[in-house]
Parts: C-alpha cells; sequence; structure tokens
C-alpha cells in the first residue's frame, strides 16, 4: 500500500469541506469525508484542534491588545481563555467589546477589570468560568482556575 496516494485519492474523491454538512445519507460530515454521527472526533483530535485555537486566539490578541503579553502568565491565560469562548478578531465584538474592562487591565487596575467582567453579560451566559476567570484576575494566582496540571519543570 501506498498511503500518500491512498491520502491523495482520497483527498480527491471526499473533497474538502471546512464546515460540516449534511452528506448524501443526511449525516453530518466534515473535512474529507469524517461522519461525525458515527465517529464524531477523538480526544487527541479535539486537543489538537484546541491547540489550534489557542494559537489563533493568541494571534488575535497580538494584533488587537499588543500589551496582553506583558501581563503575567495567569491574566494573560485569562484573556486568551475569554478570547477563546468570544473570539477577539472583530474590534467591538466579543473580548474586544470590554473596552473599561480591557483598559483597567492595561492599566494594572485588576480588581476594578474583575468587577468589570462579573458586571457583563457574558458572566450571566457563563456563571462559574467568569466567576473563576474574574478572581484569577483581580489577584493574578492560577489556583483560582480550579484545575491540577504540572507546573513549570515538574514531571
Amino acid at each position: 500500500m501506498n498511503p500518500d496516494r491512498l491520502i491523495a485519492t482520497l483527498q480527491r474523491d471526499e473533497g474538502f469541506r471546512s464546515r460540516p454538512y449534511a452528506d448524501t445519507v443526511g449525516a453530518q460530515t466534515i473535512g474529507y469525508g469524517r461522519n461525525l454521527d458515527a465517529k464524531g472526533i477523538s480526544q487527541k483530535e479535539a486537543a489538537y484542534l484546541l491547540e489550534s485555537d489557542i494559537e489563533e486566539a493568541a494571534a488575535q490578541l497580538d494584533k488587537n491588545l499588543p500589551w496582553w503579553r506583558d501581563l503575567d502568565a495567569p491574566r494573560q491565560e485569562v484573556l486568551l481563555n475569554m478570547a477563546l469562548n468570544m473570539g477577539a478578531a472583530a474590534p467591538g465584538k466579543g473580548l474586544l467589546s470590554f473596552k473599561n474592562t480591557l483598559a483597567h487591565i492595561k492599566a494594572g487596575r485588576f480588581t476594578k477589570a474583575s468587577r468589570g467582567m462579573l458586571a457583563s453579560k457574558w458572566a450571566r451566559q457563563v456563571k462559574g468560568r467568569a466567576r473563576r476567570l474574574a478572581l484569577v484576575m483581580q489577584t493574578g494566582s492560577p489556583v483560582h482556575f480550579g484545575v491540577r496540571y504540572k507546573a513549570d519543570g515538574e514531571t
């Protein structure tokens, strides 16, 4: 078997679709014929997509909020989390609509930024997520994310 030839043939025969569509039998399909109804995606595939989405969100923040890289790591993670949830590509939309909150963050007024986060429609929609992220924004402590992870250098 020639795997390169097989892939090229399948790509030609299936065609690529970046968005879900109903195939000829009505199954939700994406990519090169991935039947989402029958197979879905694996946890490994979902992790790959998440990593790609994080890179894209970071690029959006770099473009629209270049100062975000000057924040400590937990606060950077809050902004990335929010950008992934709401988007950060279009001025005045998603995370970028939080003009006062972002101004507070940029100025280092993290308690005011936290209050602004919690006073938003977004916070009413995502509830616990907003409370956790606002607490991290206020304190700068990653412990408030509420997850166990390996710290840098930990094995």
